[in-house]
């Protein structure tokens, strides 16, 4: 693993990203994606919905600045989420780890919520190792997998000594 920071987006990253979500090993592990991952109208349109909401943070994860993901904070139905994709050629050296350390010391706010589809082990394990805990789990269509799978959803709480 090398220098990982998380940036800005920029419009130079748009196609980056949209491979990376329409990738279907990676559409398969995230299992919770859009319909259509290779619709790029689709893509583009949710992408800039993204950008001009006011409760949406949305960064690009660079490893020695080249591209590597995307990590994002959002709030659904009052709680802080969380969440991270990564390109595969980033894949099982710790990136995401990383990643998602960076992007909770940007965020105040606890808890916070991640959800992981139940099979993605290795999601599970950055979770986890982030000091993230399974708080439930539910059932529901996976359009990535067209079927209906099982969703973790995981929470991490202020430290006790409120660190």
């Amino acid at each position: 693993m090398g220098h990982i920071e998380l940036r800005e987006l920029d419009d130079d990253d748009l196609d980056a990203i949209f491979e990376m979500m329409r990738d279907p090993e990676s559409v398969s592990m995230a299992a919770f994606t859009s319909d259509d991952p290779a619709d790029r109208d689709k893509f583009d349109a949710w992408i800039a919905r993204q950008r001009v909401a006011p409760d949406v943070s949305y960064f690009v994860v660079t490893e020695n600045g080249g591209f590597a993901g995307s990590a994002a904070m959002f709030t659904i139905d009052g709680d802080r989420e969380v969440s991270y994709w990564l390109a595969r050629h980033a894949w099982g050296r710790g990136i995401a780890t990383e990643a998602l350390r960076l992007l909770v010391a940007r965020e105040p706010e606890r808890p916070l919520f991640a959800r992981s589809a139940a099979h993605n082990s290795r999601s599970i394990a950055v979770l986890t190792k982030s000091g993230f805990t399974e708080v439930s789990r539910n059932v529901a269509f996976a359009p990535g997998l067209g079927l209906e799978a099982e969703e973790i959803v995981f929470t991490l709480v202020p430290a006790l000594d409120g660190i």
